[in-house]
């Protein structure tokens, strides 16, 4: 039995949106769930609802895992994301701007502001936001492409004088002009939204004309646009027209505010190219992404929660090389708990060091001011060889990955653009440095990308090794993907699309080989997303077998066990809370022998069969017993936890007279625990040797 993936995703969006209306949170820590929902919303219908109308359009009925047709999932996706829309913006209306208010936080209103502040504010805009906007007529022969996701005016204008016809003019709001407008004339920490500002004085940019309204919207763009990479040619050339076209793709949502009089949504819904099906008519503020930012800027701290500061890993020696570390033996980190600091030390050393001779890297999503990028470009001029493999697909990452693989060239790096067909998804990095006479690798493997930024936020396991078997495996690892040769021939690690799946299924068969045996079988997982057939159909008989299967998955599940038997042996459980969890976790029990493997690849098809990931053992037992831990942890959760049902939907993991539990919290609270622990035998350790008391 199975769920449909699209209605799967949206119940994960409700989880993310009852965040916001808890009452126990801070205002400012609701406002920023609030405003994740509706950025989540973006992606979903730029690529899914973007993927499907395109299956509508062509003709294709193929229905998918539950059934259903292209077009019975957008009438699902519609009703289901229209009722969402409804929550967010009640939530908004009833709970969250009064909240603001009571705060003095909430934008205000032009007309309970004075005239000398009118006055002010009018100034502000002729200055310093006129010059910056653009009208552009629409109803003309060729009208330009409006802009994906941003903030638009549309204007009925007629000319003064004459009563027969209008016209319709669009103006975007630019992204460098900040969302709330502040102004000294309003009151230190007061603001207007900017397209009230921006509307209550646009009748300077039509001189002689009557601006006979103005409302904002906004056009979401089919961000579903594939490589056509089969053709051949520049595959850099090829993303580059992909950007192109993204920008100029069919609308799949319209979203204007509820009280937009219906003739004026039609006359934007004809200039856009919007199905009625495709028309969002919100009771509210556009773009709600843009109101968490206050979450993250400074002051307001009583409306913030408390700031958890990551804790320097147990196992790394500040007063050590990277190096050294690793020689000492295995490193586990798990950020952001844990600082993610020694990962970007080791490849600043690496790039500094005069005995590491080469360097091998996959990068999939960078910071913007990326220190990996840095170093690696300073590693190449250094006279090291360098070679990285920039994966271009990386959605909506696609403009900032060319510009990275640019930088990288200049400096003499040797880049490649990913694995024709497949998307390269694994997060690994290989040094080999010189030592007594011969060559030694040290390794990164783990579960999240190269990115020190989202580090801070995302939860993610790193395994730092000089292990030869771990080593050897990624030198074969970038031996194949550089030289498109099979993945295959490994040591320890299981490599997708050829090797991880066939692992994940032998291993779920073996579990359920011992139940049929009687034997005591589990399956514990950690992941971000289910709905591979093979993988789901293996676990609906392991469940069935009598397996104990328990699964964390934050969003997509598209598994529903099927029978009471199936349903009694499983629990799945999502987990929303401050920091996104990430970390992709497997453990299976193996007659009491747990076998234990991190991965960077979810248990889903697109995963297994058509990207390249990496997943991996961890055979050292006091590494192995912390991210058991980690797993205890998720089902022990029972405050931030949701059982998701086999009907697919989710309600928060009741208390039933249990102590409260909240696993972000525990890990937070460990990771200071020996951290501390540490940094007190380190001071043991430095002490005087101290004569005893006679």
């Amino acid at each position: 039995m199975y769920i449909n993936r699209e209605i799967s995703w949206l119940e994960f969006n409700q989880r993310v949106l009852n965040q916001a209306r808890r009452q126990d949170l801070p205002l400012l820590e609701r406002l920023k769930f609030l405003s994740i929902t509706a950025s989540n919303l973006d992606e979903f219908f730029q690529v899914r609802v973007g993927g499907l109308t395109l299956l509508r359009q062509s003709g294709k009925a193929k229905r998918d895992l539950a059934g259903l047709t292209p077009t019975e999932q957008l009438e699902l996706i519609r009703t289901r994301a229209g009722r969402m829309v409804d929550e967010q913006y009640g939530l908004l209306k009833n709970e969250l701007i009064p909240l603001l208010e009571e705060a003095g936080l909430n934008p205000l209103p032009l007309h309970a502001l004075t005239e000398m502040q009118r006055s002010a504010l009018e100034e502000l805009f002729l200055s310093s936001i006129a010059p910056l906007l653009t009208p552009l007529a629409m109803e003309v022969e060729i009208p330009p492409t409006l802009p994906n996701l941003s903030l638009i005016l549309g204007i009925e204008l007629q000319r003064e004088q004459q009563e027969d016809g209008t016209r319709f003019v669009a103006v975007t709001l630019p992204d460098s002009l900040p969302r709330r407008v502040e102004a000294a004339a309003l009151g230190r920490g007061h603001y207007v939204m900017l397209e009230t500002l921006v509307a209550a004085y646009i009748h300077h940019l039509f001189p002689g004309e009557q601006v006979l309204c103005c409302h904002p919207f906004r056009v979401t763009r089919n961000g579903d646009i594939a490589v056509a990479e089969e053709e051949g040619g520049d595959f850099a050339h090829e993303m580059r027209e992909v950007l192109v076209a993204r920008k100029f793709s069919d609308c799949v949502r319209l979203e204007i505010p509820a009280d937009t009089p219906a003739g004026f949504v039609a006359r934007v819904a004809g200039i856009v190219g919007a199905a009625e099906d495709a028309i969002y008519r919100v009771p509210g503020l556009l773009r709600l992404v843009d109101i968490g930012q206050m979450a993250f800027e400074p002051g307001n701290d009583q409306y913030k929660i408390e700031t958890w500061t990551p804790s320097w890993p147990a196992g790394v020696d500040p007063e050590l090389s990277m190096f050294e570390n690793i020689a000492d033996g295995d490193i586990l980190i798990h950020n952001p708990y844990e600082s993610y600091e020694p990962v970007v030390k080791l490849i600043e050393e690496a790039a500094a060091d005069p005995d590491v001779v080469a360097i091998k890297q996959v990068l999939y999503r960078t910071a913007k001011n990326s220190r990996f990028i840095r170093a690696l470009c300073r590693a190449a001029e250094s006279g090291k060889q360098v070679t990285v493999l920039v994966e271009l697909k990386a959605r909506f990452d696609e403009s900032h990955n060319l510009a990275q693989a640019e930088q990288l060239q200049r400096s003499g790096v040797q880049v490649v653009y990913g694995v024709k067909g497949f998307k390269t998804h694994a997060k690994i990095m290989l040094i080999i440095r010189r030592e007594n006479g011969s060559l030694r690798r040290y390794c990164h493997i783990g579960t999240g990308n190269y990115n020190e930024n989202t580090a801070r936020i995302y939860s993610d396991l790193s395994l730092l090794t000089c292990d030869e078997n771990l080593g050897a495996d990624a030198s074969q690892f970038f031996n194949s993907v550089m030289g498109l040769t099979r993945l295959m021939q490994f040591r320890r690690a299981f490599p997708s699309p050829t090797m991880m799946k066939a692992r994940l299924l032998d291993l779920i068969n073996a579990e359920t080989q011992r139940a049929l045996q009687g034997e005591k079988a589990k399956i514990r997982a950690k992941m971000n997303s289910l709905n591979d057939v093979d993988i789901m159909s293996a676990l609906e008989r392991a469940a069935e077998a009598g397996v104990k299967i328990r699964l964390n998955i934050r969003g997509i599940c598209c598994w529903a066990p099927g029978t009471p038997q199936a349903q009694a042996c499983t629990r799945i459980v999502s987990i929303v809370d401050r920091y996104l969890e990430h970390a992709r976790i497997l453990t299976f029990h193996n007659g009491g022998n747990p076998l234990v493997y991190i991965a960077s690849a979810d248990w889903m098809s697109r995963n297994l069969d058509r990207r390249v990931e990496m997943m991996i053992p961890i055979e050292n037992p006091v590494l192995a017993r912390r991210i058991q831990d980690i797993l205890d942890a998720c089902f022990k959760d029972n405050t931030q936890a949701s059982v998701i049902e086999p009907n697919g939907t989710s309600h928060p993991v009741p208390l039933n007279g249990k102590k409260p539990f909240a696993m972000q919290r525990y890990l937070h609270n460990q990771a200071r625990k020996q951290a501390r622990t540490r940094a007190r035998a380190a001071r043991r350790m430095l002490e005087p040797h101290r004569p005893k008391k006679t």
